[in-house]
């Protein structure tokens, strides 16, 4: 199988491209592929597939062989492959995902894409739809106990459930212990993703995250997305912040009047590689 490592701001990805390629057992493969020691290395799977309403279909899988529904930073990647592996030469791209069809705006220098706008739609606030289990119309700023100890967090999804909390520091937060109770709460029916966050000003907030399926990673854009979202309902931030994550910073853009949230960043090629699954 013929593959390309790519990665957004840290989050890096196996890309497949399978205008060319099959791959018979997309969860297994992932968690073959994604092992860094016996394998690529990755957090994960993303298949770039054809498809009948979009330039192409992002098909992900996590590094524990579940699917989800939407990556920020792994959909950058899909648009760069697109246009820099000349599947469609367009700067603007729709990119069929399983949280709809996302549009987005390519910048390209030198025949390569640099950096990528995606329209990341519309935040869901509903707790049913997110999900999480609660009978109120928005969880925001709610108490969530865990090991414990009393957090307050806020429900947003981006495609994919997130609780942000904030704390007064996370630089040495055990994210090893604390994640995975976050992600397995019985509140979650689906898991969840979990954003520990810092403010830093009115326009800048550090988060660390915890992906359901992955564990902790250098970035996560359905994440920064929400963590943006998070901080304008609490007050926190400007509806543009800058969101500082482990493996880079992302921009992100809450327009109120269309009620779409808007991510920039980077993207990048790590290398091309072939791998035998049979071994």
């Amino acid at each position: 199988m013929k593959f390309t490592k790519m990665q957004g701001i840290g989050n890096d990805y196996v890309y497949v491209n399978c205008f060319q390629e099959t791959v018979k057992n997309p969860s297994e493969t992932a968690k073959k592929v994604s092992d860094r020691h016996f394998g690529i290395g990755a957090d994960g799977l993303i298949l770039i597939k054809p498809s009948e309403c979009a330039d192409c279909e992002m098909e992900m899988y996590n590094a524990d062989g579940s699917k989800g529904a939407m990556c920020g930073n792994g959909i950058r990647c899909v648009a760069k492959y697109v246009y820099d592996y000349g599947i469609a030469k367009k700067t603007e791209l729709r990119v069929a995902t399983g949280a709809g069809v996302k549009t987005l705006k390519l910048e390209v220098e030198n025949g390569k894409v640099q950096s990528v706008t995606v329209d990341m739609g519309e935040p869901i606030l509903d707790p049913e739809k997110i999900p999480v289990l609660s009978e109120k119309k928005q969880l925001v700023d709610e108490p969530i106990e865990i090991g414990g100890k009393q957090y307050r967090m806020t429900a947003v999804s981006m495609g994919n459930p997130h609780a942000v909390v904030y704390l007064d520091e996370i630089e040495h937060l055990p994210l090893e212990e604390i994640g995975p109770e976050f992600e397995s709460h019985p509140c979650f029916p689906d898991r969840v993703n979990t954003e520990f966050c810092r403010v830093v000003d009115d326009q800048t907030v550090e988060m660390r995250v915890w992906e359901r399926g992955s564990g902790e990673t250098l970035a996560c854009g359905t994440g920064a997305c929400a963590v943006a979202v998070a901080s304008i309902l609490n007050g926190y931030t400007k509806d543009q912040v800058t969101i500082r994550l482990l493996g880079g910073d992302l921009q992100i853009r809450w327009d109120r009047a269309t009620n779409h949230v808007f991510m920039t960043g980077s993207a990048a090629v790590v290398f091309d590689g072939e791998i035998d699954l049979e071994d």
